[in-house]
């Protein structure tokens, strides 16, 4: 959803909050975005690729890091061995943890779209690399931004959701949708309509379409190989 999405606070390309980068955009891609989206997405489900994101500008109204955290995450990431750098390891040993929608103000606020985020045992164990207290950097108030304002916390998401919707809308406006492989089709619609075939996104039966064993055992991809052969 967020590679679809590409949200960003503020683009050259955009006059807001919106989807982000130069080279998405129509007139410098002849394209439909469908054939851009299935290779990105079928490349990463092959290949097993776990995707991690970093906050950018501000985390919560009262942290704010220039330029943005993501400068640090490589710095991070190149210390941690290959093997260890895995979602999955990362869950089984405690290091991530699932947000989860929640209600607030009488409003279903979708917190999941977020993801995993890292706890204080990740920076723990890998952020003493960098730095020689790193607790202090990324104390409560970074890693839970709820903690500052529930009420920013909660516009934020609101701010990702809807502009998810937006986007996703956009694909089943023009018919591009039809173009996309399976698993994308049904992100879309999620993404736009909070349900495909009424089921929603931690449905086992959409959840399965995004592994790797299903994707290579299904007819679609076959036939996408075949057609590759004869090009």
């Amino acid at each position: 959803m967020d590679f679809i999405c590409s949200l960003t606070g503020k683009s050259p390309s955009t006059t807001g909050a919106g989807s982000e980068g130069a080279l998405t955009k129509g007139p410098f891609n002849a394209l439909q975005a469908t054939a851009d989206l299935n290779n990105a997405l079928i490349g990463m489900i092959i290949t097993g690729y776990d995707g991690f994101s970093s906050a950018a500008g501000h985390i919560g109204p009262n942290r704010r890091v220039d330029h943005d955290v993501s400068l640090l995450i490589p710095e991070i990431w190149s210390r941690i061995s290959i093997h260890e750098r895995s979602a999955a390891d990362f869950k089984e040993r405690g290091l991530l943890e699932k947000l989860e929608d929640f209600e607030h103000d009488g409003k279903t606020i979708m917190a999941s779209r977020l993801g995993y985020r890292i706890t204080s045992d990740f920076v723990r164990h890998y952020f003493g690399k960098v730095f020689d207290n790193p607790a202090a950097v990324f104390d409560e108030a970074i890693l839970k931004p709820e903690t500052q304002s529930m009420d920013e916390f909660v516009d934020g998401i609101l701010n990702i959701t809807e502009n998810q919707a937006i986007v996703a809308k956009q694909y089943l406006n023009d018919g591009s949708i039809e173009n996309a492989c399976p698993p994308l089709k049904a992100l879309l619609h999620i993404m736009a309509e909070g349900s495909y075939e009424g089921k929603d996104i931690n449905d086992p039966s959409i959840r399965e379409l995004f592994t790797r064993d299903s994707v290579l055992n299904s007819d679609w991809y076959k036939e996408r190989l075949v057609i590759k052969q004869q090009r």
